[in-house]
């Protein structure tokens, strides 16, 4: 059972920049995909970005192409998400989530999922 924890969300301006971690607690996170999704206030979770276990493939949704980066580090179980020229539609609850086989925008390809962080972006 891999427990996901995310951190580092808080209150930013329009344009300002923000990076949320999601630390897992076993050694086992270097061989699970790792994703990034979002829900804002009544709406459904929406996909962001993901990345392959080893970090050498990468995908992001539309919408935040080219702002936000995902990033992960093994040596500390860690993966990232930065994010850049925040709007305020940028305001959310980030999750991370882990998945053994697949990577993508699906929910269904996750297997383990953290409790989420709230971003909140000020305009």
């Amino acid at each position: 059972q891999v427990q996901l924890v995310e951190s580092g969300g808080g209150l930013v301006q329009a344009g300002d920049s923000l990076t949320v971690s999601c630390t897992a607690s076993e050694r086992t996170f270097s061989t699970f995909n790792m994703g990034w999704f979002r829900q804002a206030p009544g709406k459904e979770r929406e996909f962001v970005a993901a990345i392959t276990y080893s970090g050498a493939n990468t995908n992001y949704a539309d919408s935040v192409k080219g702002r936000f980066t995902i990033s992960r580090d093994n040596s500390k179980n860690t993966g990232y998400l930065q994010m850049n020229s925040l709007k305020p539609e940028d305001t959310a609850v980030y999750y991370c989530a882990a998945a053994l086989l697949d990577v993508g925008h699906r929910e269904s390809f996750y297997d383990y999922w953290g409790q989420g962080t709230q971003v909140t972006v000020s305009s």
